[in-house]
C-alpha cells in the first residue's frame, strides 16, 4: 500500500491501547446550590465537565455493548444533578464521580464544575476533582 492510497476496511494497523477517554463537555444545567438558604432558593447555572478514563479494548463488533452508553451517563450525571440540592461544588464533584463509577469499565474520573453566574467579574468560579478507582473494587 502507498502512502496516498486509504487504508482498506478492517486493515486496521496493530497497536497497543494507551488510554481510552469518555469526555462530557460543557454540560450545563440550573441545580439548587449555595452554602446559604438564600443561595439554593434560585437555582444556579453550573457548566460540569466529566473525563474518564476506561478500561477495555477497543470495539470488535462496533456495538454500544462493548463501551459505555454516552446516552446513559450523561442522562445519570444530568439527573442526580436535577435530583438533589448541595450546599458545596465539592459535594456534588464526589457524588458525580460516584455517579461515574457505577459504569464499571471506568478507573478513573476527573469531574469539574463552575458556578456561572455567581460574580458578575468572573465567568466560571469551581471546583475540579481526579479519582481513581480502588484496585479490586467493582
Amino acid at each position: 500500500m502507498s502512502i496516498t492510497e486509504p487504508r482498506q476496511t478492517g486493515d486496521r494497523v496493530k497497536s497497543d491501547v494507551l488510554s481510552q477517554r469518555i469526555l462530557i463537555r460543557d454540560l450545563t444545567l440550573s441545580c439548587s446550590i449555595g452554602v446559604s438558604d438564600e443561595e439554593r432558593a434560585r437555582r444556579q447555572r453550573l457548566r460540569i465537565n466529566v473525563e474518564l478514563l476506561v478500561d477495555y479494548p477497543p470495539p470488535v463488533r462496533d456495538t454500544i455493548t462493548e463501551v459505555v452508553d454516552y446516552g446513559r451517563l450523561a442522562k445519570a450525571v444530568r439527573n442526580h444533578c436535577l435530583g438533589t440540592t448541595f450546599r458545596l461544588l465539592e459535594t456534588l464533584a464526589e457524588e458525580l464521580s460516584d455517579v461515574c463509577f457505577g459504569f464499571p469499565p471506568v478507573s478513573e474520573t476527573r469531574v469539574r464544575i463552575e458556578k456561572l453566574d455567581r460574580y458578575a467579574d468572573i465567568g466560571g468560579i469551581g471546583v475540579e476533582i481526579a479519582r481513581r478507582r480502588r484496585s479490586g473494587q467493582a
